[in-house]
């Protein structure tokens, strides 16, 4: 890892989110973007990307001027610093590409950051495609290092068992090196794939906030949430089968809140692709 500063923090939490498979809607980046501009947060070190990335999966960049390369930015993961004056806690946080090799020598090489900074949470967020309406409540899931840190989040402990990401590589590696972790997980639903999902986002920064003990106004991100829902809910109103099937996922979602299933034929439900389809090209006439 290269240093451009050694940043001075205090009772810092660090906070990371990766793009690509961990990343639906670009949810959990976005998030972590958001992080960094409204906290004005500056960068410090950036991770060598040689050893961790495919070049032909994540190309470098590059910028001409008068046809002469001016610039080339390889693909890496950097490291940003803020100093949060009327919070609990700096802020560390973490963003870039998945990588591609490596895992456990990268997850270890952030764990020795954590520990340099005394870090005192590391926070690895990401987001998945799932069967949940958009018209419902993103419920947060994931999984901690302490049961009281999903209390005071509201977490729902996932049971999932599955291939997973450089997410919960990096959690766990800090749950092994004794650092208290809270990995979180925004369900983005599958109809809406394509990003922006800026109410997912908002749920992941809610939570990451709150966990964190960092106050973040999110007076503005609600407005937006709540203009990208109205949006949403025209495209789906002009269309049965889309209005159909979001209906059934909110029967599914109400069911599971209250703790009583409802049988679903997914059979007879359509396709996620061909629902995407239908709101993209709605969503394309009406810009």
């Amino acid at each position: 890892m290269h240093f451009d500063r050694r940043p001075d923090l205090r009772a810092p939490v660090l906070v990371a989110a990766f793009t690509g498979w961990n990343d639906a809607g670009d949810a959990a980046s976005d998030a972590v973007t958001h992080l960094v501009e409204r906290l004005g947060a500056t960068r410090f070190a950036a991770v060598d990307p040689e050893p961790f990335y495919d070049f032909q999966a994540a190309r470098p960049t590059v910028e001409l001027v008068d046809g002469v390369i001016e610039d080339l930015t390889w693909p890496t993961t950097e490291c940003f610093a803020a100093e949060v004056d009327d919070g609990e806690h700096d802020m560390v946080v973490v963003l870039g590409p998945e990588p591609n090799y490596s895992w456990p020598s990268f997850a270890a090489m952030l764990v020795e950051l954590a520990t340099a900074l005394d870090v005192e949470l590391v926070v690895p967020m990401g987001a998945l495609l799932a069967d949940v309406p958009h018209t419902r409540p993103t419920r947060i899931t994931g999984a901690v290092s302490d049961p009281e840190l999903g209390r005071r989040v509201g977490l729902v402990t996932s049971r999932y068992e599955g291939p997973t990401g450089i997410v919960g590589v990096l959690h766990d590696a800090c749950t092994t090196a004794g650092i208290a972790s809270a990995s979180l997980w925004a369900p983005v639903p599958h109809y809406l794939a394509s990003p922006p999902n800026p109410k997912a986002m908002r749920a992941l920064l809610g939570a990451c906030t709150s966990v964190a003990g960092v106050p973040l106004d999110f007076e503005q991100l609600d407005r937006t949430v709540g203009s990208w829902e109205a949006r949403i809910d025209v495209a789906a109103d002009t269309d049965h089968d889309v209005e159909a099937y979001v209906r059934e996922l909110e029967e599914r979602y109400d069911a599971e809140i209250a703790d009583a299933g409802l049988p679903i034929d997914p059979s007879a439900l359509p396709t996620g692709e061909a629902l995407a389809a239908e709101l993209e090209r709605f969503l394309r006439d009406q810009r």
